[in-house]
């Protein structure tokens, strides 16, 4: 590769040195299948990039069901504005969950997932992993889409005390008074950016 390095400080053309080297995982995809990826995003994952080039995206989330969950969350938005971020919870091929920041942008607008490129950055040092419960993640999720506890009790199609329950074993999980301060552990960002839905 070092020969390459100089190819490309010698002509001056350094688009595939800063894709291979870049110091954030970045991917390519088309219609949720991973075309390409540099060296940060397969060794994020735990993977080779050959392991990860035709693979379906879905491969990298804690189950089938937390992909379906969120797969289309930001269609909207990068149809609109062509921009999209937020911070969820991912798998390595270890089977170990962390938390990840995703920026997208799309190269067939009309159709966002299409043809894209996402950046992934490990959240890892910063916010380490919480186990949560399915339900527990359930309850996130509906209250990141700003449902009060009564809404969620009937989408859950469960006691409005029960949820009640589950809300305070939560703030008392994160250390935290409000459910402001849940996001606030969840990321310190607008509960719109927080995707932690998921199955066991």
């Amino acid at each position: 590769m070092e020969i390459r390095i100089d190819e490309a400080y010698r002509t001056g053309e350094f688009a595939e040195l800063a894709y291979a080297y870049a110091p954030v995982g970045l991917v390519i995809t088309e219609n949720r299948v991973i075309r390409d990826c540099n060296q940060a995003f397969a060794e994020m994952f735990g993977y080779a990039r050959e392991d990860l080039r035709d693979q379906v995206f879905a491969m990298l989330y804690p189950s089938d069901e937390e992909f379906v969950n969120i797969r289309d969350r930001g269609v909207a938005q990068l149809r609109e504005t062509n921009t999209y971020w937020d911070e969820r919870i991912m798998a390595r091929k270890s089977g170990q969950l962390f938390w990840c920041r995703v920026r997208g942008h799309s190269f067939t607008p009309d159709a966002p997932l299409m043809r894209a490129v996402w950046s992934f950055a490990d959240l890892s040092e910063t916010r380490p992993y919480i186990p949560l419960t399915r339900r527990e993640r359930e309850i996130i999720s509906y209250l990141s889409n700003g449902l009060t506890s009564k809404e969620i009790a009937k989408e859950l199609e469960i006691s409005h005390r029960t949820v009640e329950v589950y809300r305070a074993k939560l703030l008392k999980k994160f250390g935290v008074n409000n459910t402001g301060g849940l996001f606030h552990s969840l990321g310190g960002i607008g509960s719109d950016h927080v995707v932690s839905r998921s199955g066991e």
